[in-house]
């Protein structure tokens, strides 16, 4: 387990190392396959009237003076591009000496990642990522992470790999259209091959809240609790409401649990006396159940020591006070 943990740690640390060096690093730079509405500058030496800086068009090509023609640009690296561009100055120059980049990228919206990260953030791909790593960049998941991620792709990525393509098939759309795919949290954690797409330029990741499960009555504080990925039971939800008051009904407990495909609600008693003492197993929470810790019935002697101890607060509260000079 915490092997893991390091692991984890460790690629989020790389993973922002990595993006920094993505802005600047000339070998990554090399990799990034060009777009519309990039600006593509080029610099011949000693050749002035042969430098050039120009946006690639809707259709991915380029217009440069000294060419007749388009040049295709789309899907080309720098270095692809600068070798093509160079047999064409050659015409006219021997030798020629050309300089080409990127000078900005702009044909490629950033991811957007939200919902129960720590970070919510765009984050801009000069690179082949996958899920795992945008999620540890986000600084990982907050407490309240339920146990789903949901991917959303709002466009064809753009000079994508056709075999990665094929991996990635959507699963649901939602009201606009717009093709998504769900994926388990604890099988992206784990690095599963299936469970950590790559992820393109313009996708928008969520991360979905847990479902709720409401701990109200005798308890030291009521508590909306998360369901995490995995699990809840009464024990646990108990313990994070901070355990039972004095006058709790532990052999009583009531949960509310939602019909399946109702909005009304049945009862559930359990007996948590029993369960603490391993003669009934612990219960398993759903989704929206309302834990409900009634008030145990008080003998005479019982109200009479919470007057003396000052716990009896509805009682005290309504009793006159006077001052004895």
């Amino acid at each position: 387990m915490i092997r893991k943990k390091l692991i984890f740690i460790l690629i989020s640390l790389f993973s922002m190392i990595f993006y920094t060096q993505g802005q600047t690093n000339s070998s990554q730079a090399r990799a990034y396959l060009i777009g519309p509405g990039d600006i593509i500058e080029g610099k011949v030496l000693g050749e002035g009237d042969y430098d050039f800086k120009v946006t690639v068009d809707d259709d991915g090509n380029i217009e440069i003076p000294f060419s007749d023609k388009p040049v295709q640009a789309m899907c080309k690296t720098e270095r692809q591009l600068r070798a093509e561009i160079t047999q064409l100055i050659a015409r006219y120059v021997r030798d020629p000496q050309l300089s080409l980049r990127v000078a900005e990228r702009r044909s490629r919206p950033p991811v957007t990642i939200y919902g129960e990260v720590r970070q919510q953030q765009q984050v801009i791909l000069t690179r082949q990522t996958r899920l795992l790593e945008i999620l540890s960049f986000a600084g990982g998941v907050t407490e309240k992470a339920g146990g789903i991620i949901q991917v959303f792709r709002p466009q064809p990525p753009l000079c994508a790999d056709p075999k990665e393509l094929e991996e990635w098939k959507a699963q649901a759309n939602d009201e606009q259209g717009v093709p998504s795919r769900l994926y388990s949290l604890s099988s992206v954690k784990q690095g599963r091959e299936e469970s950590n797409p790559v992820i393109y330029p313009g996708d928008i990741i969520i991360v979905q809240k847990a479902s709720p499960v409401y701990v109200i009555g005798e308890v030291m504080a009521l508590r909306e609790i998360p369901i995490t990925e995995n699990g809840l039971t009464l024990t646990e939800a108990i313990a994070q409401a901070g355990g039972f008051s004095r006058e709790a009904k532990t052999k009583e407990i009531r949960i509310r649990r939602l019909k399946q495909n109702s909005k009304d609600r049945e009862i559930i008693v359990v007996n948590y006396d029993e369960i603490r003492n391993g003669k009934q197993k612990d219960i398993a929470l759903q989704p929206e159940d309302i834990v409900e810790v009634g008030r145990a019935k008080r003998g005479v002697g019982g109200t009479i020591l919470d007057i003396l101890t000052g716990s009896a607060r509805s009682f005290t509260q309504v009793l006159p006070q006077r001052v004895l000079y």
